[in-house]
This record gives structure tokens, C-alpha cells and sequence, in this order.
């Protein structure tokens, strides 16, 4: 009787560890979604504004994988809580603006990183970071964050709610169809 009891748990802790797996991939991919379309059109509006004087851009490849690098990092601070309980009892705006603000931070961190890097490969050292930032403008990087931060406003704004509703209900309400009255 034992042994069939611990073989049951055993198997709930299974099913148990696969759906949280599976719910952890598809935030994942739905976070990837999201944030390639935002990060791929700023690549397209600068492309675009660019070819006004034409100047050949094509650094679409960046947008994705600032899309998937940043898709783990707020996953993750999802799993480790980030902002729970200091805005626990507030209104869902707090955790919402918090969350845009630091994860335009990431972004902001990430965008250095890749002119780090660019820098390296061009031979500008670790100062590369900063003659791209100067090469930009200043206005075009603080302008890049404030178009970010406010991105960032609805998709945690979504996040937050479906936390405060039953489980699937916020993704039935947008991807199923009602019940019409007859």
C-alpha cells in the first residue's frame, strides 16, 4: 500500500514538474513574441528614418536576440519574485511601472553591452560602447529607453492582471470567443 502511495506522488511530482515546464516555455515564447515585434520595429523605424538619407541598415538579428536574452531575464525575475511583496497590497500600476522601469534598465545595459561588443569588433577597446552612444546621440539613446519604458507599461500591465485572475482566464477573455447573449 505504501509503495503504490509513494509511486503516486512520484507521479503527480512528474505531471507536476512537466506543466510547470510547459507554462514556463510558452511565457517564455509568448515574452519572445512580444518583444522581437516591439525590438524588431524600432529596428525597422530606424531603418526606415535611415533610408530617408540613404544609409543602408540591417541589424535585425540584434532585436532577436535582445528579444530572447531579455525574455529569460523578466522571466526569471518572475520566478524569483521580483517586486511581489513590495507592491503586494498596492494598486496593480506600482508593480507595473516598477517592473517597466527596471527591465529599461536591462534594456539600457543591454544596448551598452552590444556596443561593447561592437566596439571590440571594430578595435575601439571597451570605450566602443560610448563613441556608439556619441555616434547615436544621446537624445536617440534616451529617446530608445523612453519609447522602451512605455512598451514595457502594457505587457507588465497584462502580466499583472493575469496574476490577479483565475488561471488561463485572461488569455480565454483575448483568444476565445464569447458567449453572446441570443
Amino acid at each position: 500500500m505504501q509503495e503504490a502511495t509513494q509511486r503516486t506522488e512520484a507521479a503527480t511530482q512528474k505531471t507536476g514538474w512537466k506543466e510547470k515546464l510547459k507554462r514556463e516555455f510558452i511565457a517564455y515564447w509568448i515574452n519572445v513574441c512580444y518583444l522581437s515585434i516591439v525590438f524588431g520595429l524600432f529596428a525597422w523605424y530606424r531603418r526606415l528614418i535611415l533610408a530617408g538619407y540613404r544609409i543602408e541598415y540591417l541589424n535585425y538579428g540584434i532585436a532577436i536576440i535582445e528579444a530572447l536574452v531579455l525574455a529569460k531575464v523578466i522571466l526569471i525575475a518572475e520566478m524569483i519574485g521580483l517586486s511581489r511583496n513590495l507592491f503586494e497590497q498596492k494598486p496593480l500600476i506600482y508593480p507595473t511601472l516598477y517592473k517597466s522601469l527596471v527591465f529599461t534598465l536591462f534594456v539600457a545595459l543591454f544596448t551598452i553591452g552590444e556596443a561593447t561588443v561592437r566596439g571590440y569588433i571594430h578595435g575601439q577597446g571597451l570605450r566602443g560602447w560610448l563613441i556608439e552612444i556619441q555616434g547615436r546621440g544621446k537624445f536617440e539613446f534616451l529617446a530608445h529607453a523612453l519609447m522602451v519604458f512605455f512598451m514595457f507599461i502594457p505587457f507588465f500591465a497584462f502580466k499583472e492582471l493575469a496574476k490577479t485572475m483565475e488561471k488561463g482566464k485572461l488569455g480565454r477573455l483575448f483568444f476565445r470567443q464569447k458567449n453572446l447573449p441570443a
